[in-house]
Parts: structure tokens; C-alpha cells; sequence
């Protein structure tokens, strides 16, 4: 019973999805499109439910080639992670113009 309190609540990716969805319109710069967010008419970042975890891919330049960083998130740490990884992206894609 004791090694319950500090076991962390098990990951939701259905949940866990919904609350990055959310992080990131709240940024208000990037434009969702089905299970993607585009910055100015180019796809940036794509988002979706596999299985017990969530698959990220996440462009390394503001490009319509560009190439893509994929991530598998299966804690919400990595969760936290790719939100940070995401504001870093946008303030050098934003730069950039």
C-alpha cells in the first residue's frame, strides 16, 4: 500500500493528447489542421494517438520539405519535454521571417 503513494498515475495518451492540443493553440501562433499544426500554411508539427503512447513529429525548419523530428511520448514528462522543444522551435522559426 505504501509504494502505491509514490507510484505516478499511469499515462493516458488520449488525455495526455488533449492537454498538448491545448498547450499549443494557447501559444496562438501555430494553426491546427486535422492532427497537425501549421505556421503560415506549412506543416509543422503532427500529433497523434499509437496505441498506449503518443507520436510526435515535429519539423526542424519552417519548411514545406523540411525533415522531421519524431518522438514517441510515454510518460508525461516527455510530454513536458516536446512543449518546451516546441516554444524553442517557434521563437527561432519566428526569427527566422
Amino acid at each position: 500500500m505504501v509504494d502505491d503513494f509514490f507510484t505516478p498515475p499511469s499515462f493516458k495518451p488520449v488525455d495526455a493528447l488533449q492537454q498538448l492540443k491545448r498547450h499549443v493553440r494557447d501559444l496562438k501562433v501555430l494553426t491546427e489542421k486535422g492532427s497537425g499544426f501549421e505556421l503560415q500554411g506549412v506543416a509543422v508539427l503532427n500529433i497523434q494517438v499509437e496505441g498506449e503512447a503518443i507520436t510526435a513529429r515535429l519539423a526542424r525548419r519552417r519548411s514545406p520539405r523540411s525533415e522531421w523530428d519524431v518522438q514517441t511520448l510515454k510518460s508525461s514528462a516527455d510530454v513536458r519535454k516536446l512543449q518546451d522543444d516546441i516554444k524553442r522551435r517557434l521563437l527561432r522559426w519566428v526569427d527566422e521571417d
